[in-house]
């Protein structure tokens, strides 16, 4: 069995750290985030540069979906024939995370927003092994199916 390896992403190291993912991913990107924004005007952003990396990797075939806490992001992920479940109840979906190809886990506190990647004091681990993104991966699949 292969010893999980975990990179720590603080502050704006996240998308430096996740749009290489992102960009090499293979199969699928399952995220479930709390807040989640575009900014079409703001290309060179790091926030957008990571949006279009999810963008691409839907153009390059892979499953992508999404569960999200905002009615808006949702409506834009709609746009893109992105698949996303809308989840809006008495209970907080604050959870922040994102799987890609089943064997990487990304969990903490950056929402996908140009403040938590430039701004705000925030910290995620990104986990490389199979076993911790699968238990992750069924969770997603509780909100989403």
């Amino acid at each position: 069995m292969e010893t999980p390896t975990i990179e720590i992403a603080i502050g704006r190291e996240f998308p430096k750290k996740v749009i290489p993912l992102l960009d090499n991913a293979k199969e699928s990107v399952y995220i479930i985030v709390y807040e989640w924004r575009w900014y079409p005007d703001q290309i060179g952003t790091q926030i957008q540069i990571f949006n279009n990396s999810i963008v691409r990797a839907k153009n390059r075939g892979l499953d992508i979906k999404a569960v999200v806490w905002d009615k808006i992001i949702s409506n834009k992920l709609n746009e893109l024939n992105i698949q996303n479940k809308y989840i809006h109840d008495s209970r907080l979906l604050h959870a922040k995370l994102m799987i890609i190809d089943g064997q990487i886990a990304i969990l903490g506190s950056h929402n996908y927003t140009k403040t938590a990647f430039d701004f705000n004091f925030e910290n995620s681990v990104i986990i490389h092994d199979e076993k911790t993104a699968m238990e992750f991966t069924k969770f997603f699949e509780t909100f989403f199916y």
